[in-house]
């Protein structure tokens, strides 16, 4: 058995108060202080921002504008993800997990995990410590 838990199942496409589907992050959530910077990212060509806790977590949201690979890494720390718009596929210990809107991921710190993003894919996730650094700001 894997490492982790995987929850939710397949939902209807959320959509704002307006009727219309949220194909992006909304404008306030993407200030150009809040952009994970490329340095920060294990995965090329993806659009990020984080939000800092008080405690030093972190929630990061990102967006897979082409088809994306992240590379295999490890963190120092627990990281939870929710899939927002997509499919995002997990790879742990050779195994893929997919996961569809609504679903959701726990990988406990010190778990090697890859993954793969289709075009369009919007995800939440959230560090139990501090998985980004920022840019120094002039």
């Amino acid at each position: 058995m894997l490492p982790g838990r995987v929850n939710g199942g397949p939902v209807e496409q959320k959509k704002s108060l307006e009727g219309r589907e949220m194909n992006d992050f909304p404008e306030f959530m993407k200030h150009p202080l809040n952009k994970i910077p490329s340095a920060s990212q294990h995965t090329e060509e993806i659009e990020g921002y984080v939000f800092d806790g008080a405690d030093g977590s972190q929630v990061a949201f990102w967006k897979c504008c082409t088809q994306r690979v992240s590379q295999e890494h490890t963190h120092d720390y627990d990281e939870y993800l929710a899939v927002l718009q997509g499919q995002y596929t997990l790879i742990i210990d050779q195994q893929r997990i997919s996961l569809g809107v609504g679903q959701e991921y726990f990988i406990p710190k010190g778990i090697a995990h890859a993954g793969e993003g289709l075009a369009g894919t919007r995800t939440v996730h959230c560090f139990g410590g501090k998985r980004v650094l920022r840019e120094k700001q002039d």
